[in-house]
């Protein structure tokens, strides 16, 4: 009883113990039950299930309210809804990936649930050197907020232009130092082929393992977004690691809806662009205009879940006609 109740970066053992255990149990269904075969998901399943990641989610908020207190739990919200968000820009990326290496739907859910694997873990070290900085160093934050505040105008000026897979360098070590078969083989990420010269069977990787780790690689990229922004919003491990996963937790499912109509959100991202500055230009607020005083976390909530409506609101409607079919990702 008394591991459970020690305190590990700020929270008792027992409530990590309790967020790894919910994790394992929503990641064995989707292993177990959702992904027993190679299947493509229709958009209403994928709203549905996204709905139940939701729900999830927002239930999780509930106990982190009433167990840590209304401000941590208005926190958590915060950076879910503001790490949702983000992951819209993330599911384009992730479409022109599963594009390239023409990765077709039935085999798409297998290679993102292991990819949301790998990112519970990235993650995981990413919030933790984080932490460790804001811990040593409160200056570390001003960094980070400065950080968002260029992402978010460099967003606002960007133009919209298509990712080459091809010219990245991972790709191009991949294929040049390993075997990589021409063609898919089911779900497999490994096969065995015979040598060409020799005939003997030898291990290579099939193009859904390259887009396993270019996925997991174009996450990374939009980490040094998403975990800064969530920093900005508290300095509380559990909170900012529950918050990014929980919201990461449910992309899988959300992207078989938001590929099939990505185009309806061309202006989301100038949504996000104001959303980035306003997080990063709030801890210079706080600071430096209310001498110290914590900006008030129903505030930030608020303002940032109503800059998020009106990006998908705007977007839905100015291309209601189909007059925009065009999506962008910074």
């Amino acid at each position: 009883m008394e591991f459970l109740l020690a305190d590990w970066l700020g929270t008792p053992v027992w409530f990590w113990l309790s967020f790894a255990g919910l994790v394992l149990v929503l990641t064995a269904f989707d292993l177990g039950v959702l992904n027993k075969e190679a299947r493509e998901m229709g958009i209403g399943e994928s709203l549905r299930l996204t709905a139940f990641y939701i729900a999830i989610a927002m239930a999780f908020g509930a106990w982190v309210w009433v167990a840590k207190g209304a401000d941590l739990g208005m926190k958590y919200y915060t950076g879910f809804f503001i790490e949702k968000a983000l992951s819209i820009d993330n599911v384009f990326v992730i479409s022109l990936i599963f594009t390239f290496f023409a990765i077709p739907p039935r085999f798409q859910y297998r290679a993102l649930v292991w990819g949301i694997l790998a990112v519970i873990v990235l993650r995981g070290a990413m919030i933790a050197a984080g932490a460790a900085l804001v811990e040593q160093a409160y200056w570390v934050l001003y960094i980070f907020a400065a950080f968002l505040i260029y992402t978010g105008v460099r967003m606002l000026w960007a133009s919209d232009h298509d990712p080459d897979i091809s010219k990245n360098p991972v790709v191009k070590w991949i294929s040049s130092h390993m075997r990589v078969t021409k063609e898919l083989h089911g779900q497999r990420f490994w096969v065995k082929v015979p040598d060409e010269k020799t005939g003997k069977l030898l291990t290579a990787a099939t193009p859904l393992l390259l887009a396993l780790v270019v996925i997991n690689l174009a996450d990374l990229v939009f980490a040094v977004d998403s975990v800064p922004a969530i920093f900005a919003i508290t300095t509380d491990t559990f909170i900012v690691y529950t918050s990014n996963i929980m919201a990461i937790l449910g992309l899988r499912a959300l992207y078989f809806a938001l590929s099939a109509m990505i185009h309806r959100f061309h202006y989301l991202k100038y949504a996000l662009a104001a959303v980035l500055v306003f997080i990063g230009s709030k801890i210079f607020i706080a600071d430096f205009l209310l001498g110290g005083a914590k900006f008030p976390p129903v505030a930030s909530l608020g303002v940032t879940f109503a800059l998020i409506a009106a990006g998908v609101g705007y977007s839905l409607w100015k291309t209601r006609d189909g007059a925009v079919s065009a999506g962008g990702s910074h």
